[in-house]
């Protein structure tokens, strides 16, 4: 019954999570598993925390507005070249960037399938792609096209617990030392050359457009106030489960001795021999859960940016919002199928991405305590002690994007 009930009340907490446990999250955390074992668990936890702050910032607003953030954004910014710069930064950020990031989701998805029932290609005149690509891309279309907000949230809330348990059953086969993973998680160190790797895990966890998703799908599932509580666990409990993914990952990797790991399905991979074909099964099937649910959620963001931006309507079954999410997902599908490189335009996106994070954060901060809006719900102290902490984290993360992208010296 208690069971029951929990999932009745479950929110976009689980959406959120899904959003930023992707496929570069998954390849970050492995990355930092295998060059520095546990030492960077802690940047997983600050980063989780941070998360939770501005998600109940995000979900809080979207509760007692009804509104989106983008929509917000759009009324409350009043001055009209700081309207217009902020909402082509928005959309520059956010569609382009998912467009681009959209073909990574597509292709981690690939490749936990790849792991189990290898690399299946077509040839047409000179072009040969993958056409696990447009398996993956179509199921992320399938959920979108034919579902609603209450199919979405079941099946990501599937994928969510089939990734969650997937990856914990990996980091537990690999019998790591308790003590030290603890020591990790709570001990700040900073290995030498692990700076970059700590911005990422920090940069892939507190991620802009989740902020956005947030606001907007909050409204779908609660209307009252009274629902505050309700969301602030499901916030809680998402976030932190999506935090312990992310760590799980990172005990996993630490377990292979060689450093010849480019990336998740070299993890899977690196495994097999240690522990057997079980885990390699496993973690495919975490990968490809972690693919599909941020290829769902990344064209979803996208279109609630957009239409709240544009002043569009952002009901599931408007024209327009369908548009833009098709367009993100056939955008992923091409580029992944044919295995096409959008290097540049991902360059662009972490620049854009970048400087959205601290405007946002910023942004966000700012409007949680007008009285217009939020009326006694507004933040409270400690909240903007937090949300400022978190301002300047993500101020100096977007110095240090555009240091790691134009090699400019910053710092």
């Amino acid at each position: 019954m208690i069971l029951k009930n929990w999932f009745k009340n479950i929110g976009p907490g689980p959406l959120v999570a899904a959003a930023f446990i992707g496929p570069g999250t998954v390849t970050v955390c492995t990355l930092a598993g295998v060059s520095f074992g546990f030492a960077l668990l802690w940047a997983m936890v600050v980063s989780t925390i941070a998360t939770i702050v501005l998600q109940e910032m995000a979900a809080r607003l979207g509760i007692i507005s009804q509104k989106g953030l983008a929509e917000i954004i759009r009324t409350e910014i009043k001055h009209p070249v700081i309207k217009i710069g902020t909402i082509i930064l928005i959309l520059s950020a956010i569609v382009i960037g998912n467009a681009a990031y959209e073909a990574g989701n597509i292709t981690g998805g690939v490749l936990g399938l790849e792991t189990i029932f290898g690399s299946p290609t077509i040839t047409f005149a000179n072009f040969s792609f993958n056409y696990l690509s447009v398996i993956v891309g179509g199921i992320a279309f399938g959920v979108l096209y034919y579902g609603n907000y209450k199919i979405l949230e079941k099946v990501l809330i599937g994928l969510v617990i089939l990734m969650s348990l997937a990856f914990l059953i990996t980091a537990v086969i690999t019998k790591p030392d308790v003590l030290q993973v603890l020591k990790g998680a709570f001990v700040p160190s900073f290995p030498k050359d692990s700076t970059l790797t700590i911005i990422a895990l920090i940069g892939t966890t507190v991620v802009p457009y989740n902020l956005f998703l947030h606001a907007s799908l909050v409204k779908e599932k609660w209307q009252h106030t009274s629902d505050l509580k309700l969301a602030r666990k499901d916030t809680f409990i998402a976030v932190a489960l999506g935090g312990m993914v992310s760590m799980c990952v990172i005990i996993s990797s630490a377990a292979i001795k060689t450093q010849d790991i480019a990336n998740t399905a070299d993890l899977a991979k690196g495994l097999e021999p240690l522990f057997g074909s079980l885990s390699t099964y496993v973690l495919s099937i975490g990968l490809f859960a972690a693919g599909i649910t941020s290829a769902i959620t990344a064209p979803l963001a996208a279109a609630y940016v957009t239409c709240g931006c544009l002043n569009w309507s952002s009901d599931f079954k408007s024209p327009k919002f369908r548009f833009v999410w098709m367009f993100m997902i056939l955008l992923g599908i091409v580029f992944s199928s044919l295995n096409i490189k959008p290097i540049d335009v991902i360059k662009f996106a972490q620049v854009a991405n970048g400087i959205l994070l601290p405007i946002i954060a910023g942004f966000l901060v700012w409007i949680m305590n007008k009285t217009s809006i939020l009326g006694t719900y507004k933040n409270n102290a400690w909240q903007n002690i937090f949300g400022l902490i978190i301002v300047l984290i993500s101020f100096l993360l977007s110095l240090t994007t555009l240091n790691k992208v134009f090699g400019l010296t910053l710092f």
